[in-house]
């Protein structure tokens, strides 16, 4: 019988930039040509907006940010390298790199053999915090014999997984890449097997927007059922969750100690054109929170996918997943943190589920 600990995280992208750049995304959108000049207005703003913004466009507090997030990866790392798993599973989202027209599967499980990954190389800008240079490499163990274990027992449990033992666009999506580099901080290595679970978060979008954000002036196009501008839907939340208990079963099934881990922030500001793509719905994702920490599944059951959609969460499928599986082991999180963000593109949680 294979152990199982749980694992909520994210793959913070801005981790990998300068404190300046935190509010890249704000930036854009308010270089957007259909932007009302009255959105452009910081007093029309909420105040906790204008609070982490200060008079430095944010750099002061993505400074101190920063520490925040390096101290919760180490609090991840320890309990993960306390666990000592023999595979780590991940769900993470794939933002238009290794699925795009030729595939978008709802769900797919790689299983990769070892992968040998120049993280700075293929980036806009090699600048990272560690000053790696960008020919650096790192070696990512796979799991392949887990990753067919697991997809041969979704399938057997009426679950159609896709798989995959190769890459198809890119090596690693940054969803998978970042959370192993955020979780390696001190550098020295990330030797767990990692089996990487694609879930098509970005749905509606991920080719018509191609894992960016979309012009505002399609703002109201977004949901409308006659255009032929967006892609299908991803998969529902109550169907990630059924995918995660699905996979609990399995690997407690396992000969393997398994380590889940879903990697994202929570809503996204440029992903939530009610708030025309300057903040997240920060509301939204504490009520949802609510909910993980007090283990209140049945609210997360009843999340829909225009919910998801209007309130730019949808990297949490990857989270919904988790839910499900830890509702089918009966746990409740014995530690979850509620990080609050605003000009920072999306909140983030921290949570783990290790008894």
């Amino acid at each position: 019988m294979g152990e199982i600990l749980g694992v909520g995280c994210t793959h913070r992208p801005l981790m990998l930039r300068p404190n300046e750049d935190w509010t890249f995304m704000m930036r854009a959108a308010l270089d957007d040509p259909a932007m009302p000049e009255e959105m452009k207005n910081p007093a029309s703003w909420p105040a906790p907006v204008r609070e982490e913004l200060g008079n430095d466009w944010g750099a002061s507090a993505a400074a101190r940010g920063r520490e925040v997030y390096r101290a919760h990866f180490a609090e991840a790392r320890r309990i993960i390298d306390e666990f000592d798993p023999d595979v780590v599973i991940m769900w993470g989202d794939d933002q238009y790199e290794n699925f795009k027209e030729d595939i978008v599967p709802p769900f797919a499980v790689l299983a990769y053999d070892d992968q040998e990954l120049q993280p700075w190389a293929h980036r806009r800008s090699p600048w990272n915090p560690w000053n790696e240079p960008a020919d650096t490499a790192m070696r990512v163990r796979g799991h392949r014999e887990a990753g067919k274990y697991l997809a041969s027992g979704l399938i057997e449990a009426g679950i159609d997984v896709g798989y995959a033992y190769k890459p198809l666009h890119h090596p690693m999506g940054h969803a998978f890449e970042n959370t192993v580099i955020l979780l390696d901080d001190e550098r020295r290595g990330f030797d767990y097997p990692l089996v990487q679970f694609s879930v098509n978060c970005y749905g509606r979008r991920v080719n018509a927007a191609r894992g960016l954000r979309l012009p505002l002036a399609m703002r109201d196009e977004i949901r409308d059922p006659e255009t032929q501008a967006f892609d299908p839907p991803g998969p529902n939340p109550h169907r990630c969750m059924q995918v995660g208990a699905a996979a609990a079963r399995v690997m407690a099934q396992s000969p393997w100690r398994t380590a889940f881990v879903a990697s994202s922030s929570w809503s996204h500001s440029f992903l939530t054109e009610k708030n025309w793509q300057l903040w997240p719905d920060v509301a939204a994702d504490r009520r949802l929170y609510d909910a993980l920490e007090t283990g209140d599944y049945a609210a997360w059951h009843r999340y829909t996918t225009d919910q998801i959609e209007e309130s730019g969460q949808h990297e949490v499928l990857n989270w919904f997943c988790l839910l499900g599986a830890m509702e089918e082991l009966g746990r409740k999180p014995d530690k979850a943190t509620f990080i609050e963000s605003w000009a920072f593109v999306s909140p983030v949680v921290f949570a783990y589920y290790t008894a």
